[in-house]
């Protein structure tokens, strides 16, 4: 018969393997951009100790003497999870250089590439909501690290951080010369100074309107154009209860401010991490990705005569084929996920990458996705052209013939959406509602085609609890009809 002592310490021993389980249980993982996670439930500052010291074991691994650039964007608790990391860095005796404040995704990815790091860490969840942090890697080529290395990263990130990182004086470390703070929003507003003509925008007289949905944008946009005006440009880590991703439905109030005030032009909007982009003609109607690479594509072939390869993801609308082929430029089509594209980018000579979500790269800049910077070649393209958005989508309709686009995300079981997917594995829809299949395509998710102008694309999303639904048809009435017949075929 067991003491008392006895019992007491097996009930411990019982409640420390539990525990040790718990931990061990708790994999984590990269998606298609990153880790994401819920902020003190998997997103704490022990698990990102961890993810933290795996980068530097891969640093050390595969460079003589590398360097990190580090930083937050706006989130809650940002400043204190990217002290975490750097406490680590310092730790493994690796030389950390870091901004003070909040700063977007590009400006780390450009920081990265210009300083010579080997890797950029960006502590931010880019679009989700504001429950939610997140954990980036950027390549020394100023983008995403490829999947490979993400992968070999992800494969050491031990079960408890080894480092006692608590006891680690930033402050010293800046002292000893192991730590230097860089002012990164000044060099990206410099960089963008060199490569736009804002002169022609600020004179052109168009009214436009910048909407930074309380993401790490706020601040340069009024350093690179002060007359544009702002909306949700403060610090607030809620996000007022909204998802900071530009799409139609998180973007209501911007729209209201447009049909309630005349004469704006064009008002540009970008996410949580100013990585994506949202647009909005003078009407108050909202441009879709895929119009905007389309617009890209258009401007920098036609007027400024530039070449290259066209790189998108699978869930881009393949009208970008048929503008391709009027300019004569390659294609390539990838899974979804900026760092399949970036790749790309960085062994090939790309025009421009783009994705469906807003992300667009484009040549002369870093190969990274880039809001901002994609909302300010629309401006100079409205500017230098003298014409109004609407006008310069005439342009493409007269090359790729006239759509409109919608998604529609739905958040239902995870029984239900693993049914779906293995319902779409197992090539079981022949049919949505009145739209017949006539072709399968299947790189990432699996993309339906009804005829040549209509088809509709179904992917679970890599970085959220929610399965993803697309369509595309001549009118948005249609588009609309498809993604209820697509829901009321697969959720029955």
């Amino acid at each position: 018969m067991k003491t008392k002592a006895e019992s007491k310490f097996s009930v411990f021993s019982f409640q420390f393997s539990v525990l040790n389980l718990t931990i061990m249980a708790l994999k984590i993982k990269f998606g298609t951009d990153g880790w994401r996670a819920i902020i003190a439930k998997e997103f704490t500052v022990d698990n990102v100790a961890r993810v933290t010291e795996a980068t530097g074991i891969w640093l050390k691994k595969n460079y003589e003497n590398p360097t990190v650039f580090v930083g937050h964007d706006c989130r809650f608790a940002g400043e204190l999870f990217m002290e975490t990391a750097v406490k680590v860095f310092i730790a493994q005796g690796i030389p950390v250089k870091m901004s003070r404040g909040f700063v977007s995704t590009p400006m780390i990815s450009l920081a990265a590439y210009q300083f010579g790091c080997q890797i950029g860490v960006d502590l931010t969840a880019s679009h989700n909501p504001a429950s939610y942090n997140g954990y980036k890697l950027k390549a020394d080529f100023g983008g995403p690290l490829a999947p490979e290395h993400v992968q070999e990263v992800e494969d050491i990130i031990p079960e408890v951080c080894s480092i006692d990182f608590e006891n680690i004086s930033i402050e010293e470390a800046m002292a000893a010369g192991k730590v230097e703070v860089i002012d990164i929003e000044t060099l990206y507003v410099e960089h963008v100074k060199k490569n736009f003509d804002l002169e022609a925008i600020e004179k052109s007289g168009m009214r436009l309107v910048y909407d930074a949905m309380y993401g790490a944008g706020q601040r340069v946009m009024p350093r690179i154009l002060p007359n544009v005006e702002l909306l949700h440009c403060d610090p607030n880590p809620s996000f007022m209860g909204q998802a900071p991703e530009p799409i139609a439905k998180n973007l209501k109030e911007l729209e209201a401010y447009l049909t309630a005030n005349e004469g704006v032009y064009c008002a540009l909007a970008t996410d949580g991490d100013a990585d994506r982009i949202g647009l909005y003609n003078g009407k108050g109607e909202f441009i879709d990705s895929h119009h905007i690479i389309l617009l890209l594509i258009h401007y920098m072939v036609k007027y400024k005569k530039m070449t290259g390869k066209v790189a998108i993801a699978f869930s881009v609308t393949p009208r970008v084929y048929k503008m391709c082929e009027h300019y004569g430029l390659e294609v390539t089509t990838t899974k979804i996920g900026f760092k399949e594209i970036a790749t790309i980018m960085v062994k090939e000579d790309v025009l421009l990458g783009g994705e469906e979500s807003g992300g667009i790269a484009v040549k002369g800049h870093i190969p990274e996705r880039d809001g901002i910077w994609m909302g300010l070649i629309i401006w100079e393209f409205m500017a230098k052209s003298g014409k109004s958005l609407d006008e310069l989508i005439e342009e493409v309709y007269d090359i790729v013939g006239p759509f409109k686009f919608e998604r529609s995300d739905l958040h239902i079981t995870e029984e239900m959406k693993q049914n779906i997917i293995a319902n779409c594995k197992a090539d079981n829809y022949k049919a949505f509602g009145d739209y017949e299949v006539k072709e399968v395509k299947t790189i990432d998710g699996f993309k339906y085609f009804f005829d040549e102008n209509r088809w509709m694309m179904i992917r679970p999303s890599g970085t959220e609890p929610v399965l993803r639904t697309y369509a595309e048809a001549p009118t948005l009435e249609e588009v609309r009809k498809i993604l209820k017949m697509t829901e009321e075929t697969i959720c029955k």
